[in-house]
């Protein structure tokens, strides 16, 4: 252990993580993490020791490109915090569309699925916030389903935890379909952010060449259910085409708080 004082740490580092194009409130969070204590605690305590070396270790993997989120173990998603790490994709901001979009529109006692859970989060966000609904999260990466699992300990969930690739022996179980499935083109990959591209499950960010291949298999597999799919930028044509090729309507997309399409919900009946 390599201690010194807490304001000399925070400030060099601080200064380090600007040097390196990473944000100083990271350092502020990881030190958080450290100590036990808010940042106003932090700032008002700087004579006392901190190990310094601790922290110097979380740092290297964060200026290496490593998620701030996979260093720290957990992230807020919907008001909740969800374990993470790198067998799951990190929850974003924009799919708490998603799951405004399911506790809104599923009907009262539905059987929901969530189609590549990953965490958990969409799955457990939607049981928690309408009881009334059957929820069941599958994914084929039994890695990510542990993950899963100890979300739903944590958060008293009651959501149900299955391996299964996409449907395939649950046909017509169900009466909504929710999904963030991988959506990014091949070709896109290589433009990603590096904490991204180099640290996110590949499984969980692309399909195959066209960015719809998984997207085409749950509608295939969806029945007559109500589906609600994240989307990416730009997909709003290929949806389209996509959802009429197999037989479903377009009956809404629905923007995030940055104005870019996100959400899909298709039906087959309107």
């Amino acid at each position: 252990m390599r201690t010194e004082k807490l304001e000399e740490v925070r400030w060099r580092y601080r200064e380090e993580a600007l040097r390196r194009g990473v944000s100083p409130r990271d350092v502020d969070l990881l030190l958080g993490d450290i100590t036990g204590k808010p940042l106003a605690s932090l700032i008002a305590h700087g004579d006392e020791p901190v190990d310094a070396g601790a922290l110097d270790a979380m740092l290297q993997r964060r200026f290496a490109g490593e998620p701030l989120q996979y260093i720290r173990g957990r992230t807020e998603f919907f008001s909740r915090e969800f374990l993470v790490d790198d067998r799951v994709l990190i929850p974003r901001p924009e799919t708490e569309v998603l799951v405004e979009s399911a506790i809104a529109r599923a009907p009262r006692g539905a059987r929901v699925v969530d189609i590549g859970t990953g965490s958990g989060c969409i799955a457990i966000s939607v049981e928690r916030a309408r009881p009334d609904l059957r929820v069941t999260a599958v994914d084929v990466s039994l890695a990510a389903l542990a993950v899963a699992n100890s979300n739903r300990r944590r958060l008293g969930s009651g959501v149900k935890l299955a391996a299964m690739s996409i449907l395939d022996s649950a046909r017509g179980a169900f009466d909504v379909v929710v999904s963030n499935p991988p959506y990014i083109s091949e070709g896109e990959v290589a433009t990603l952010a590096t904490e991204v591209r180099d640290y996110e499950p590949r499984i969980a960010l692309t399909p195959g060449p066209r960015g719809t291949e998984i997207i085409e298999r749950i509608l295939a597999a969806a029945g007559d259910a109500l589906v609600m799919m994240e989307i990416g930028f730009g997909q709003e044509g290929p949806m389209r085409e996509v959802a009429a090729a197999h037989g479903f309507r377009v009956e809404d997309f629905i923007p995030d708080l940055a104005g870019i399409p996100r959400v899909v919900v298709l039906s087959k009946h309107g």
